[in-house]
C-alpha cells in the first residue's frame, strides 16, 4: 500500500480498507468502444463494488458538441455530481471494468473542475473481482451534497491551442493511440477521419503504461516508457488519443510521476482527423 495516493491511484487494498469511511465515495466509470459490443449500465446493474454510483460517460459529457464525449458544462456536472450525492468534502475512488481506462478520464474530469480528492483504482473491477472481493447489485442510497466548482482552464486544450503548439513547439503533444493508427497505417475507428498523427507529436500508446493486470506501471518503469518515446519532460505536455479517454491515461501517468504542468486536447483527433485544413504527419514520430 507505499504507492497509495488518494489524488492518483490507489491498490485494492486501500479501497477494501476505507470502504466503509463515511466521506468515501465510489464511482463506476465504465465505458466501452462500440466494437466491444459491452453495455456498461447492464453490467453495473448486475455488479459492481458496494456502494459505487454508476457514472454515465456519455450523458455526462456536452451534448451540444458533435465531439464524443467532450467535456460537460461546470452546471450540468454539478448537478450530475449532487443527484449521485457527491459533493465537497468527499473523496472520490473511481473504477472501470476495463481494468485502468475510461476511469481515469473520470479522474481527469474531476480534477478540471477543481476536485483532487479523487484517485483511480489501479486495476479497477477486474483486479477487485479476481482477488475476491464483495459485489452488489443494488443501487446505493443517495443523499445529496452541495458541490463547489472551479474549473482549471489549463488543464484543456482546444485545437486552436493545440495547432499553436505543434507550430511553436514549445509543448510536448503526446498520443495515446496504438503505433499503427500514429503512424497512418491503421483506418481510423470513426468513419470519416484522415489517417496520421498532429505533426511534431510523440507517440506512447496507453497499454505501454499498463502492466499484465491492468494496473499502472511503477513511477520509474512510467518515466522510462515518456523518455523511450522521445518525450521532453521538461516542457509542458498535451495528451491526445482517439476522442479524448486513453489521453488521461497519460495524464495520470504524468501525474504519478510528479509531472503537473499536462493538459488534453479534449477534441483529440475525432476534431483533428476531420479537418482538412489541419496539418498531418504519417510514419514514426
Amino acid at each position: 500500500m507505499a504507492n497509495d495516493d488518494p489524488k492518483t491511484l490507489v491498490s485494492t487494498e486501500w479501497l477494501a480498507h476505507h470502504i466503509k469511511d463515511p466521506d468515501l465515495r465510489v464511482l463506476d466509470a465504465s465505458w466501452y468502444m462500440p466494437d466491444d459490443g459491452r453495455d456498461p449500465r447492464a453490467e453495473y446493474d448486475a455488479a459492481h463494488i458496494p456502494g459505487a454510483r454508476f457514472f454515465d460517460f456519455d450523458e455526462i459529457s456536452d451534448h451540444r458538441s458533435e465531439l464524443p464525449h467532450t467535456v460537460p458544462p461546470v452546471e450540468k456536472f454539478m448537478a450530475r455530481m449532487r443527484a449521485m450525492g457527491v459533493g465537497d468534502g468527499h473523496q472520490v475512488v473511481v473504477y472501470d471494468g476495463a481494468g485502468l481506462f475510461s476511469a481515469a478520464r473520470v479522474w481527469w474530469l474531476f480534477r478540471l473542475m477543481g476536485k483532487t480528492d479523487i484517485a483511480v483504482l489501479d486495476g479497477g473491477f477486474p483486479k477487485w473481482r479476481a482477488e475476491g472481493r464483495p459485489v452488489e447489485d443494488m443501487a446505493p442510497v443517495i443523499r445529496d451534497r452541495h458541490m463547489t466548482v472551479q474549473r482549471q482552464n489549463h488543464m484543456i486544450k482546444d485545437v486552436t491551442q493545440v495547432a499553436r503548439a505543434a507550430k511553436l513547439l514549445d509543448h510536448e503533444i503526446i498520443d495515446a493511440r496504438a503505433a499503427a493508427r500514429f503512424r497512418g497505417e491503421a483506418e481510423e475507428p470513426r468513419e470519416g477521419l484522415r489517417s496520421g498523427h498532429i505533426p511534431g507529436s510523440r507517440n506512447l500508446p496507453f497499454a505501454d503504461l499498463l502492466d499484465d493486470d491492468g494496473t499502472m506501471k511503477d513511477t520509474q518503469a512510467l518515466k522510462a516508457a515518456f523518455e523511450a518515446a522521445g518525450v521532453d519532460l521538461s516542457k509542458p505536455a498535451i495528451t491526445s488519443c482517439g476522442s479524448g479517454v486513453t489521453a488521461a491515461i497519460l495524464a495520470l501517468a504524468l501525474e504519478r510521476i510528479g509531472k503537473t504542468d499536462h493538459a488534453i486536447y479534449d477534441g483529440s483527433w475525432s476534431e483533428w482527423g476531420m479537418y482538412d485544413d489541419l496539418p498531418i504527419a504519417t510514419g514514426e514520430a
